[in-house]
């Protein structure tokens, strides 16, 4: 990764920034909608999986601040790539294809003590405004439409019913068990407790900005929520 000034924000950039909590449906409908505007697609998640998968690599301690600094740097040195492939985003650290490792239990169990580091927040944050440039992005996350993009275009942030979230989590990581109350009622406890972090997280908290277009995804199916983005971004463009 390679940085340039944060000053440089999207003011004059076409950016679509997509936020919410997990499970409400943003990183499908991002890449949905990139794909209909023809417009690149960035998932900022993956730049603090990708130095959470660092951080286990390198064997660092989360608790220790040297190996916070070693990390900083680690991830700012980093070759790291995104791709849209066949309408899935494709993830490479140091050429090597890291899709699937990033979104692994044990990464993603470390994920949010990654991301709550400022300066690391703020190495991620530069990265975004530079890759965007002069080119419109789609860009799904947290934060991107109070912090990383304030000026963007279309801030959009979507929320469903804890139940509705837990129970898409349960299809996509464990479809065998999606009917069981308990596997249900876990998913829902780990998705309230990750809600939690985020917003409380002293930096990049994730909250919806002021001139955000809310749109509750629970009883919508992606391409409903996708056209009501589509739509809304040609209105605006």
């Amino acid at each position: 990764m390679t940085g340039v000034d944060a000053g440089r924000a999207g003011a004059s950039v076409q950016v679509v920034a997509i936020d919410g909590p997990a499970g409400t449906g943003k990183s499908t409908t991002a890449r949905e909608v990139a794909g209909r505007l023809r417009w690149r697609y960035f998932d900022s998640g993956a730049f603090y999986r990708a130095a959470a998968l660092l951080a286990l690599r390198l064997g660092l301690d989360l608790a220790a601040p040297a190996d916070r600094a070693r990390l900083r740097t680690a991830l700012r040195d980093a070759d790291l790539e995104q791709e849209l492939v066949g309408g899935a985003s494709r993830v490479w650290l140091e050429g090597e294809d890291v899709s699937v490792e990033i979104r692994t239990p044990v990464v993603t169990a470390i994920v949010s003590r990654v991301a709550d580091d400022p300066e690391l927040r703020e190495v991620v944050n530069v990265e975004l405004r530079q890759r965007v440039g002069e080119r419109p992005a789609v860009i799904d996350g947290r934060d991107i439409g109070t912090v990383v993009f304030p000026d963007a275009f279309l801030k959009v942030f979507l929320v469903a019913s804890l139940e509705e979230r837990a129970r898409r989590r349960v299809a996509e990581v464990e479809p065998e068990r999606a009917n069981d109350p308990a596997v249900l009622a876990s998913y829902a406890q780990s998705l309230a407790e990750r809600d939690r972090q985020d917003e409380e997280r002293a930096v990049g908290a994730l909250k919806p900005a002021a001139d955000a277009l809310h749109i509750d995804t629970s009883g919508l199916d992606i391409a409903t929520q996708v056209a009501r983005v589509v739509r809304a971004a040609r209105d605006r463009s």
